[in-house]
């Protein structure tokens, strides 16, 4: 059970603290409401520039890295098609370091243009290295535009065109730091071996002032995106590539993390793909040996997003039967009911990821930004009651709502 506040401070910032006695080290993390989906069609890949960019110091420290490291701490970030997160973990002495340092980097961020010119050139060779020089590297820059025709979750967090990123201005990034990367738009968690009041003092020395009551945000960070419409007609997408063997992919839409069927989704993949002794692996891979390995994954976003099930073809193998074997098997949920013992095991599965989940007091402070961020911090601690409700009969309710011919997505990955 991870004990923590929550409040917000005068400039809307939201803040929670957590009392980790299990350790010498605090964490300091910052999750900022904006993501790739938030991006201009005509200049994504923005939100993954900015993680980059916000290492590149201020006036009053030019190098962020070498302060973090200096009092033995480390740092890092990631961003998603939802949201940015950037932490910082440091011997508790330090936290008020590491609060300074966040505090002076979302108000008086230095974006120069060679500092631009630098992270522009990163996020470039990043690109060409993690998904154009890797085998299946851009097999979601393929299937996020083949999913999605509308909604903003049809580019990747890389974007929809490295051009936007080599192309972007000077005026382009400083407009967009200044939009998302305020206190009103941001949930801060501290984890440390201290008392709620003493991280509390020290957070408002960095931050600002206390409030009792949460601060509204202004209008520009009410937020609406574009419905994607239901899918009546499945899509298809063949591509040849340099790769050792071709793959098959199969996603559908679902629905978002916030709807009552999203934990549903998330188990019906852990049944499918969780394994070895998955049903996919299980049948496709040992029984049938269609596929060399095979898998399956949600997307796992606020909006609705993807259920995806995938696998790498045997040598000799036609994709086309291949693909109607992951058919098949997703459709037996739908069709028969899933035996108790096997969906305790899934539950049971996720219960104890769930749990390590929390092991360390980073993880906690990231939980807590995460499950406020999609608006309740509760779950940080009751999110397993909701899996432990799913019945057999409600997964193949799920299933067959998801798994519906006409909303398939399906990709080729051809071997050359």
């Amino acid at each position: 059970m991870i004990d923590y506040k929550k409040y917000w401070l005068d400039n809307g910032l939201t803040v929670l603290t957590h009392e980790a006695w299990d350790t010498p080290l605090a964490t300091v993390n910052i999750l900022y409401n904006v993501g790739s989906r938030d991006e201009n069609p005509q200049r994504t890949g923005f939100a993954h520039l900015f993680e980059h960019l916000m290492f590149g110091g201020t006036p009053q420290v030019p190098d962020f890295d070498m302060v973090v490291s200096g009092v033995g701490g480390e740092n890092n970030a990631f961003t998603n098609t939802d949201y940015t997160n950037y932490y910082i973990t440091l011997p508790a002495e330090s936290l008020r370091v590491a609060l300074f340092l966040e505090a002076d980097r979302m108000a008086h961020l230095d974006i120069s243009q060679k500092a631009l010119e630098v992270q522009q050139h990163v996020v470039t060779e990043e690109y060409h290295q993690r998904y154009m020089n890797q085998p299946y590297g851009d097999a979601w820059l393929l299937l996020r535009p083949l999913c999605y025709k509308v909604h903003p979750y049809r580019w990747a967090t890389i974007g929809a065109d490295i051009r936007h990123v080599k192309e972007a201005s000077l005026d382009d990034v400083r407009s967009f730091h200044k939009c998302y990367y305020r206190p009103d738009n941001a949930i801060l968690a501290v984890a440390a071996p201290m008392t709620h009041a003493e991280m509390q003092s020290a957070i408002e020395d960095a931050f600002g002032s206390r409030r009792d009551v949460k601060v509204h945000h202004s209008k520009s960070f009410i937020r609406t995106y574009t419905s994607e419409p239901r899918q009546t007609s499945p899509r298809h997408l063949e591509v040849v590539r340099d790769v050792p063997a071709s793959m098959v992919y199969l996603a559908w839409p679902m629905c978002g993390h916030n709807h009552p069927h999203y934990r549903t989704c998330d188990l019906i993949t852990d049944l499918l793909g969780s394994g070895k002794s998955s049903r996919l692996y299980r049948r496709l891979v040992l029984e049938e040996k269609l596929f060399t390995e095979a898998d399956a994954c949600i997307s796992g976003e606020e909006n609705p997003g993807i259920i995806l099930v995938s696998g790498k073809v045997q040598e000799g193998v036609n994709p086309d039967v291949a693909a109607e074997a992951l058919r098949k098997e997703v459709g037996r949920l739908s069709e028969q009911k899933v035996e108790d013992y096997e969906l305790q095991k899934v539950i049971n599965r996720y219960e104890n990821t769930f749990v390590f989940s929390q092991y360390k007091a980073a993880d906690r402070a990231l939980g807590l930004c995460y499950y406020t961020w999609l608006g309740d911090t509760s779950l940080v601690n009751s999110d397993p009651d909701h899996y432990r409700q799913i019945t057999p009969s409600l997964l193949q309710q799920v299933a067959a709502e998801v798994f519906r011919q006409e909303a398939e997505n399906s990709l080729y990955y051809l071997k050359k």
